[in-house]
């Protein structure tokens, strides 16, 4: 299937590594342009070789002034944004009572602030030519928060009723806006923390012999496996695309089917 991504510049934001470098280099396979960002210095330069065509550019987006910087390079570089992904974010640990006023304004500036600063800099752009595609990353925690984490979920939180604001705001500009929402992602954090208690119950050495009991104990769900990476992009990437073309406003679930995790 032509995804209809050939001539299109896209930004992922947070792709030097994990699931967001994933992404980048499966829009780079449909034949976007990538623009490969890092919040340091360096890391998508380096990350950038392993993609053939990617442009690294890097800015801390959880400030104003490090957006800033992100967005003059890309300027420089005399490219326009037609697909926005906005991979970049983090989920702190912490309760109800440990966390601080500053522990929680800094995960709405990740996951939240971060987002509001490319939209405002990247749509005028989209709305010029008449077509646009915007995916955010958040989690099914979103609408189902656990009790842990509290600061992290109600930023996700946010995000989703973002997307459907943003949506409504861009109607009429060909702008699609949506939030692809996984579970739990097999990544090699992931993998790792979760052998290490596999060990411990003495469910296997490997992921492959102990992933049926990591998903039994952990994440249950009817598909009864961990989503890799890839099984995550590839939704992304189908948002992103020509086919996704009346797919607005929506919070996708990338879950196996967990709807009853809590």
């Amino acid at each position: 299937m032509d995804f209809g991504l050939t001539d299109k510049v896209a930004l992922i934001t947070g792709s030097n590594r994990g699931t967001g470098f994933i992404i980048a280099k499966l829009l780079a396979a449909e034949g976007a342009t990538v623009l490969l960002h890092s919040l340091e210095v360096g890391l998508s330069a380096e990350a950038a070789k392993d993609i053939p065509g990617a442009i690294p550019v890097w800015g801390d987006i959880t400030s104003d002034e490090g957006s800033q910087v992100l967005i003059q390079q890309i300027r420089e570089l005399s490219l326009k944004i037609n697909v926005l992904v906005n991979n970049y974010g983090t989920a702190d640990a912490g309760d109800w009572q440990s966390l601080s006023s500053a522990d929680w304004i800094d995960v709405y500036q990740k996951n939240t602030l971060s987002i509001m600063r490319m939209v405002q800099a990247f749509t005028p752009d989209m709305k010029q030519v008449k077509q646009g595609r915007i995916v955010n990353l958040g989690t099914i925690g979103s609408t189902s928060p656990n009790k842990r984490m509290p600061h992290y979920y109600a930023s996700k939180g946010a995000l989703a009723n973002m997307t459907v604001s943003l949506a409504k705001e861009l109607s009429g500009t060909g702008i699609t806006v949506n939030l692809c929402s996984p579970g739990l992602i097999r990544t090699p954090e992931v993998e790792q923390a979760y052998l290490k208690r596999a060990k411990r119950e003495n469910w296997g050495d490997t992921w492959e012999q102990a992933e049926a009991q990591i998903t039994a104990k952990y994440y249950p769900n009817p598909v009864g496996r961990i989503a890799t990476r890839e099984e995550v992009a590839n939704v992304v990437v189908f948002l992103c695309s020509q086919s996704a073309s009346f797919v607005n406003g929506q919070n996708i679930r990338v879950d196996g089917g967990a709807l009853d995790i809590v």
